[in-house]
């Protein structure tokens, strides 16, 4: 952390304490309150961790208020453009956009790694076919350090890089088997002539019956869900991640534990509850009667994939899912799907309405994402187990860089106590 001579004072009961103030290379500055319950004896209260820095990053930066998301100083927008996701994982994963020479040496190692063990075959059939894919994505993704031991020392650099190969490779399959399993379909081993997002395609839509055959444009509109997901700060499920490797524990444990906190409808199942909620509206001729329940504050009803929690302006990741909703809309059509229906005139009258535009309630990524997997085929349980897939390379990037970082300690958040004082114990027959 950058050395600096600012202070902050803070003053209890007429004692001042000077607390060092830290300036990043982007984004509002950082009071460090490490020493404050040694020098006064209280703690911060921040509920949601809203204002409180946890961790020095260098991987993702996010101006909500400007609108703008950067890998290592990437706009998203150019790399969603411009590059690809293995091209983004390996940015992500070692801070520079790699050579021509490194980036066809990672693809390579990512494709050979995209097998999983034989064996972990049986332990998809251990659970009901009525699981969620996420269910037995947590599950199968914790129980691989029942099977690779040769990536466990997170102590080991070289251990740390065959864990993060293997979770990106591996990732994919397991999604896709979590998909085969939950409609009675075979699974379907994956290709090495293929790229990232065709590979996954077809382990999610082939059958033996027939040859497979990925469309371009659907492969491109994959890439770049996977692309626009793959990392986003300190979200929920990224700080779960740290939190659960801050204890020391294996990396494939702490990724199941962020793709479970991932499963969570107000993280990665927006998508997901945006469709519902398309479905909820049912034909186009009812929009205007949800467009009201929105706007009325003593409705429940909200409008999900419209703004943002981080993002105030626009989502910066949004301009680019739309131009791939719009392609893989007119790939598909939307003549004989009635979500997809209500879903374009949806984006059509709010873009358009003073209420949505005053406040800012503009279609997301979420929203765009969630049509281009229901134009492909997916059903709205694959929603979040894909969002998985692309965030892993961020979760591992996170985690990576922890294990990396000198000042790394055991996570231990602190509480506001508001129950019961000391008191004795009453014997059973005296109550």
């Amino acid at each position: 952390m950058a050395d600096t001579t600012r202070t902050a004072t803070l003053t209890i009961d007429g004692q001042s304490y000077e607390l060092p103030i830290h300036s990043p290379t982007a984004g509002p500055d950082v009071i460090d309150i490490t020493k404050l319950y040694a020098k006064a004896g209280v703690f911060t209260h921040d509920p949601g961790f809203t204002s409180t820095s946890s961790c020095e990053s260098a991987i993702t930066y996010i101006d909500g208020d400007k609108g703008e998301l950067m890998h290592r100083g990437y706009p998203i927008d150019q790399l969603a453009e411009k590059s690809h996701y293995l091209e983004v994982c390996y940015l992500l994963l070692y801070g520079e956009l790699p050579s021509a020479a490194e980036l066809e040496q990672f693809e390579t190692t990512i494709t050979r790694h995209t097998m999983i063990h034989e064996q972990m075959h049986n332990f998809f059939r251990g659970f009901r076919r009525d699981a969620h894919p996420m269910a037995t994505m947590v599950g199968v993704v914790g129980a691989m350090s029942a099977f690779y031991h040769d990536s466990t020392d997170i102590n080991d650099e070289r251990q740390r890089e065959i864990a993060s190969h293997r979770l990106i490779a591996k990732m994919p399959t397991i999604a896709a088997m979590a998909y085969k399993y939950s409609i009675g379909q075979p699974f379907v081993y994956p290709r090495n002539d293929l790229d990232y997002a065709s590979n996954f395609l077809r382990m999610c839509f082939a059958v033996p019956a027939e040859e497979y055959v990925v469309d371009p444009v659907l492969a491109r509109a994959m890439d770049r869900i996977f692309t626009l997901h793959a990392d986003h700060e300190q979200n929920a499920s990224t700080s779960t991640v740290r939190l659960a490797s801050s204890s020391g524990a294996n990396p494939f444990a702490c990724i199941a534990a962020g793709i479970a906190c991932l499963w969570g409808p107000a993280h990665g199942g927006a998508n997901q509850a945006c469709l519902e909620m398309l479905k909820e509206i049912g034909t186009p001729d009812r929009i205007p009667e949800f467009i009201a329940r929105a706007k009325d504050k003593n409705d429940p009803f909200r409008l999900m994939g419209f703004g943002h929690r981080v993002y105030k302006n626009f989502d910066p990741r949004a301009t680019v899912m739309k131009q791939s909703a719009d392609e893989v809309l007119d790939l598909l059509g939307v003549e004989n799907n009635p979500l997809l229906q209500i879903a374009k005139e949806l984006e059509r009258i709010a873009v358009n309405d003073e209420y949505f535009i005053e406040k800012k309630l503009f279609p997301n990524v979420d929203f765009y994402s969630g049509i281009i997997l229901e134009a492909m085929g997916f059903p709205t349980s694959m929603f979040t187990p894909i969002f998985a897939v692309s965030r892993t390379v961020g979760w591992i990037s996170q985690w990576k860089e922890q294990l990396a970082d000198p000042a790394m300690k055991i996570g231990r958040p602190r509480q506001l106590y508001m129950g019961e004082t000391l008191r004795d114990y009453v014997e059973i027959e005296n109550r």
